[in-house]
């Protein structure tokens, strides 16, 4: 824009006049407030206008086994019995006072046996029910923990603890801490995706918060039940202009921003807005290929699957292998895994939509050759009771065949990405209440994750209000059973 007189400008419009002038007339805008959420910064400023990239890659501590992440979150609380943690004795002891009955958050009454049957899988003979039949395909592959424990069991604290590693305070997400570590090999794509098929979990954007982090470190939300790449992700096309007059506008309003923060040193949001405008502007050029499954061949899409599950899963892989550093997908909005009662009608229905497109994420990534630095986590955020929920008012439908929330023993496992495969590490005790062997908390598991990064979880931190801040916070431990 050669004519354009920025002294004149400065005079006769304001940085909040000009946007409110011409904010709709960019197609990029609105992507911005997706990628970074206002009142989600930190204390600090990146130094963009120095020529530092604040998503560039970086190294970690020491060799790495995985490069990127993706968890799967069966957010609400998968009953660990009734999946990969069998208990011969449960189904004994049926209709039974159990010895050993714990406090739960609601009344709960006699043993519940699995309605589920379970078989061994593959060479290492991993157990596991038929709630997840195709998964058992890749047994081999899988490191299932089942000696995991949380805080309390509540979901909202549970949910805060695993993706964030503090109950109760605004903390960055593990996803936030990844990206901050290493930055990202894409940088046309968000370094960090959290899809949620049709709309917010409990506790909701704060499950993916940057915190204190820089706010270029936020995750981008995507809501997969879109199935038309605008609705998918609005706004990132702008038909009336080219690809010219989209950067000029864009230089222009960084060239008012860098202004407009030359005077207010210190401000995080505003840093990460103008990063966000950058990363929108790019995304133009890639997105559409990376979300657009219909480019995979025909029998890739066959083995996914159809529905939602199958969908986000794909588009998980393709931008895993475009170089986005951590995805996240969740089953749903609330907590779908929240069987209070129904148990055995809803964990079916629930594990059907999605025990197909988890068995061929794992074999597509490890025909890719992906796999072995790949960190693929599956969990809730706490488990379920081997005892029957009891009728509460307004908690079940006054049914006895439901479960309630157990943090003292669950199961969660990893595959790919440096674990050991076909392997199982800690147990719980012989009705799947309490975990009693080899115990991991949500801090222990944390710093594995970490570790196998290429972090030591002590030393990854960010300087916050006078003190060093770590996802483990000043907790946790590398569990070494793990590691291949």
């Amino acid at each position: 824009m050669p004519d354009f007189n920025m002294e004149l400008a400065q005079n006769l419009l304001s940085r909040r006049d000009l946007l409110k002038r011409t904010g709709m007339g960019f197609g990029t805008l609105a992507l911005g407030g997706l990628l970074a959420d206002a009142g989600l910064g930190g204390n600090q400023v990146l130094a963009a206008d120095s020529g530092t990239n604040a998503l560039a890659p970086k190294m970690p501590h020491f060799a790495p086994k995985a490069k990127r992440v993706i968890h799967l979150f069966m957010n609400g609380g998968p009953s660990q019995v009734d999946t990969f943690d069998p208990k011969p004795e449960l189904t004994k002891r049926h209709g039974q006072q159990l010895p050993n009955s714990l406090p739960t958050e609601r009344k709960t009454g006699t043993a519940f046996k699995s309605p589920f049957a379970f078989k061994k899988y593959g060479k290492s003979g991993l157990e596991i029910s038929d709630l997840f039949a195709n998964v058992g395909e890749v047994a081999d592959e899988l490191c299932v923990i089942r000696s995991m424990v949380a805080d309390v069991p509540n979901h909202e604290p549970s949910f805060m603890l695993m993706n964030c590693g503090e109950a109760r305070q605004a903390r960055p997400c593990m996803g936030s801490w990844v990206l901050y570590g290493l930055g990202t090999e894409n940088q046309n794509l968000p370094g960090f995706v959290v899809m949620v098929p049709g709309g917010y979990p409990t506790a909701e954007t704060q499950n993916w918060q940057s915190a204190f982090l820089p706010g270029a470190y936020q995750a981008t939300y995507i809501d997969p039940s879109n199935e038309e790449f605008e609705k998918l992700l609005p706004h990132i096309r702008d038909r009336a202009l080219g690809v010219k007059a989209r950067r000029d506008q864009l230089d222009l309003l960084r060239e008012l921003n860098k202004q407009h923060q030359a005077k207010r040193a210190g401000e995080a949001d505003l840093e990460a807005r103008i990063q966000s405008f950058e990363l929108a502007f790019r995304m133009q050029s890639e997105a559409e290929e990376a979300f657009d499954i219909t480019r995979e061949p025909k029998h890739i899409r066959e083995m996914y699957g159809t529905g939602v599950h199958a969908r986000q899963l794909l588009i998980a892989r393709r931008l895993l292998e475009r170089g986005v550093r951590y995805v996240q997908a969740w089953h749903g909005p609330g907590q779908p895994w929240d069987s209070h009662d129904d148990l055995e009608t809803e964990h079916k229905r629930l594990a059907g939509q999605c025990d197909k497109p988890i068995a061929a994420l794992i074999k597509d990534l490890k025909q890719r050759g992906m796999l072995d630095d790949t960190l693929v986590i599956w969990g809730g955020e706490f488990g379920r009771t081997p005892v029957v929920e009891l009728p509460t008012p307004g908690s079940n439908q006054g049914k006895q065949n439901g479960r309630d929330h157990n943090h003292y023993g669950f199961t969660m496992w990893m595959a790919g990405g440096g674990v050991k495969r076909g392997h199982v590490h800690g147990k719980t005790d012989e009705f799947g209440f309490r975990a009693v062997e080899n115990q991991v908390h949500v801090h222990d598991l944390h710093a594995t994750i970490l570790h196998l990064l290429g972090f030591d979880h002590e030393k990854l931190t960010y300087r916050f209000s006078g003190r060093d801040f770590r996802l483990t916070d000043v907790h946790g431990k590398v569990v070494k059973e793990l590691l291949a």
